[in-house]
């Protein structure tokens, strides 16, 4: 319980300040982060999503919002990864509201705050896998939009595990060193992950199967809240 309260008060500033002295070291991670951002609003450009001061707004309490339940963690892996009180589950109702390209957006902001937080940085690629590329597979959601209650919680089933597969790509790749002799890199990958990812996912599908979505939905689509 101790463990608990000492997380839940706030952020751990030695591994921020940590990962902020280690990041100069790899630029080009840096730079792939930035080039996925960029990459991500014209897209969003291209395709003409509309983002109204409204919707901006609801993206920054979410991210923030994730961030401080990211912070809430029940347990923390020794090599990245922690199970907290559903971080996902902001970025999923902001997919199911506005839809993929906005959800994954949304992802891919946390992705990169999380990055900034706690960076752990191997390679590029896996700082990619497990940040921005990871939380943006959670805007998958978004094509569950305007579903009947079922459908969506299946969105939200299937944004979780995709954003596990990128987790589970990344272990097997770059920590596959850590897997036990005898133990394939694969086996490892699998089971640390979902070490941390099962016991959240399953805390954010019940979440979002007991909050009222569509009626939330309805309050925050009002034209007073558009303005």
């Amino acid at each position: 319980m101790n463990n608990f309260i000492l997380k839940f008060k706030g952020i751990d500033f030695k591994s921020i300040s940590e990962g902020f002295a280690d990041a100069p070291k790899h630029p080009t991670a840096i730079f792939a982060v930035i080039g996925l951002l960029v990459l991500a609003f014209i897209i969003l450009k291209v395709r003409k999503v509309k983002l109204t001061t409204s919707i901006l707004t609801q993206i920054g309490v979410a991210l923030a919002l994730g961030t401080v339940l990211k912070m809430v963690k029940f347990y923390q892996l020794p090599n990245g990864g922690s199970a907290t009180l559903g971080s996902m589950v902001p970025i999923l109702i902001i997919a199911l509201f506005y839809g993929p390209e906005i959800g994954m957006l949304t992802g891919l902001l946390f992705g990169i705050i999380d990055f900034i937080l706690a960076p752990y940085i191997m390679h590029p690629v896996q700082v990619l896998f497990d940040y921005p590329l990871a939380f943006t597979a959670l805007g998958i959601a978004g094509y569950f939009k305007d579903k009947k209650k079922p459908y969506m919680l299946l969105g939200v089933i299937l944004a979780i595990l995709a954003r596990f597969l990128f987790h589970f790509i990344s272990g097997i790749v770059f920590y596959g060193s850590y897997a036990a002799p005898g133990q394939s890199a694969a086996v490892y990958s699998f089971l640390y992950n979902l070490s941390y990812i099962g016991p959240e996912g399953i805390l954010c599908i019940v979440v979002l199967g007991v909050l009222p979505i569509k009626q939330i939905y309805k309050v925050m689509s009002k034209p007073s809240m558009n303005n």
